[in-house]
Order: C-alpha cells, then structure tokens, then sequence
C-alpha cells in the first residue's frame, strides 16, 4: 500500500491548483486522510484532514483550500485557491490505513510529497 500523489506545479499568486493523492495496494480500510505542508527552513505542518466528512483545516489557509476525498477510489483532494507565495512548499498526502481485516492496527503513510511554487 502506497500513497500516490500527483497535482504541484508552478502557479501565479491567486491562482489555483489541485493536488491528488491515491491510496494504492487496495487496503482494507482508509481511516484519516490529511495533507500536510513543508516550507523551506520550517517544520512540516498540517494543512488540512478529512475523517468520518468531518474536515479541519490550518488557520493559514481556511476559507481558501478544500479538502475532499472520494472513498469508494481512496483518493483525497486539496483544492487550493487565492495561493500566495507563502504557500509555497512540499506538500505531503497522509493517510491512516488498516492493511487487511485481520490487521486491527491502523498504519500511517506518507507520500513522497509534491512540490508547489507560486512564483513572487
């Protein structure tokens, strides 16, 4: 099981951009999906999470990011609006996974992370 993302890019501030990631490996269950945020010289940050439909988000980017999550493909989306440059990180996909049935414990895994630039 691995945890796919896809979406960084290069962007103007205000514009948008959408990251995806992908649970793969077909787990049992996928619990708390999340995307976290890592800037150059900073400690990694959450972002935003998605558990039961329930979602928080940082306090940096409520009201401009969503995210979302599709669960019968377990694919979470962050869509991100009115990006400034200080969004400007790696953005990383989290996920809680339980392997199989018979594995009670859930897993946390972590993407490789996307990098997105929003030129200043």
């Amino acid at each position: 099981v691995t945890l796919v993302e896809s979406g960084g890019g290069v962007v103007l501030p205000g514009g948008s951009q959408r990251l995806s990631c992908t649970v793969t490996g077909s787990p049992f269950s996928v619990r708390r999906m999340a995307w976290y945020r890592q800037a150059p010289g900073k400690q990694r940050e959450l972002v935003a999470s998605v558990i039961r439909g329930n979602t928080n988000y940082a306090d940096a980017v409520r009201g401009r990011f969503s995210i979302s999550r599709d669960n019968s493909k377990n694919i979470v989306y962050l869509q991100m609006n009115r990006l400034q440059p200080e969004d400007m990180a790696i953005y990383y996909c989290n996920a809680e996974v339980q392997y199989s049935k018979v594995s009670y414990d859930y897993v946390e895994l972590w993407g490789q992370g996307t990098l997105v630039t929003v030129l200043s």
